[in-house]
């Protein structure tokens, strides 16, 4: 075995800085419930904004909005985001944020071509 192995045997359950940093970093069940609660309300407001006539030309930002709402608790809750370092959020951020941002040029590209071809 080597010597780095070794130390790291005797270190591992005797109160080392990573195992202590790691328990107190992530909550505890009542989290994760108060987080399916607001998930649920969530999706209630998602059912009553398709079903609320009066809110049906507002319909798609909101349903927009909401879904936002409910993947930023996901990813940072049930993903463990909110407790990571950094560097897996960015890991996981830029990826998403670059999807984005190909989607959105990908609509204005064909909002645009839908407008000056004539269709």
């Amino acid at each position: 075995m080597s010597d780095h192995a070794i130390e790291h045997d005797h270190d591992h359950g005797h109160g080392g800085h990573d195992d202590a940093a790691h328990e107190h970093a992530h909550p505890g069940w009542q989290v994760y419930s108060l987080v399916a609660v607001v998930l649920i309300i969530l999706t209630a407001m998602e059912i009553g904004v398709f079903y609320a006539p009066s809110l049906q030309a507002w319909l798609v930002p909101m349903l927009i909005v909401l879904a936002i709402l409910k993947f930023i608790l996901v990813a940072g809750f049930y993903m463990h985001l909110k407790y990571d370092g950094p560097v897996f959020t960015t890991l996981f951020a830029f990826p998403l944020l670059l999807a984005c941002m190909i989607c959105g040029s990908l609509m204005l590209l064909f909002l645009y071509l839908g407008r000056h071809t004539g269709y």
